[in-house]
């Protein structure tokens, strides 16, 4: 005689509806977020990968596979070539952007002038794939845009997920504007500089939030926005460190 199972049991296996994941999977970022802006470093890195995986635990609960997260092992390589691709646009850019006296400016950060090289390698090649890139892409390219996709289209997953990456970024964004001169001799020093600044960087983020979201798509693999979200950040500070 087969034994019954007990409510709870059943209750535990039973999958998250979509929306309440969403919930649970914004619910997460929010502490994450406070986190992340006071753990920095290493333990940063931690918290990342420890809550990527998370965030993937929570689609699975939620009936998502891995190719909701755009991370189906058919697509690796398409989207490990897009990435590719993309980097070399960047590098080609930051190098064009570099050599011209009227762009050098704008690699310009008062954030490098106390770094050395390794520290700057530890960034670009541990703490941006890793404590930025990994949890970003993961949470919002994959999980939350995978989440919405399901129930509402592409529109929908792309407009939530680049909304939320765009309010993401308001605490890193908050010495913005004294961060970098170029942007201090647009916006001054003041507190209504500095809020400008942080609305700018919340809609400038939203709206890479729309192109990594449309990268994802295309190349239907969560590489592709990876790849150009690490170029940006990472030879960003190899640029800026190197200009100094």
């Amino acid at each position: 005689m087969p034994r019954s199972t007990p409510d709870g049991a059943r209750r535990l296996r039973r999958p998250l509806g979509t929306w309440t994941a969403v919930a649970i999977t914004v619910a997460v970022l929010g502490v994450t977020n406070l986190a992340v802006h006071r753990w920095s470093g290493l333990w940063g890195v931690v918290t990342a990968v420890v809550v990527s995986c998370l965030l993937l635990g929570v689609l699975r609960r939620a009936g998502g596979t891995l190719a909701d997260a755009g991370l189906a092992p058919g697509t690796l390589a398409r989207g490990a070539r897009w990435a590719l691709a993309l980097i070399g646009l960047v590098a080609v850019v930051y190098l064009a952007g570099a050599l011209l006296p009227a762009t050098r400016t704008l690699f310009e950060d008062e954030r490098y002038s106390g770094m050395d090289g390794s520290e700057v390698m530890l960034r670009a090649f541990v703490l941006v794939p890793l404590g930025t890139v990994l949890l970003e892409e993961i949470a919002f390219r994959g999980v939350l845009y995978g989440l919405v996709l399901r129930v509402r289209g592409a529109l929908w997953a792309t407009a939530v997920s680049s909304l939320l990456f765009g309010l993401w970024h308001v605490l890193p964004s908050l010495n913005l504007a004294t961060a970098k001169p170029a942007l201090t001799s647009i916006f001054g020093e003041s507190e209504l500089g500095a809020a400008l600044a942080v609305a700018g960087a919340v809609l400038f983020t939203a709206a890479a939030g729309v192109l990594f979201c449309e990268l994802r798509r295309r190349s239907g693999s969560l590489l592709a926005p990876m790849g150009l979200h690490w170029a940006v950040n990472a030879l960003g500070y190899l640029a800026g460190f190197l200009l100094r």
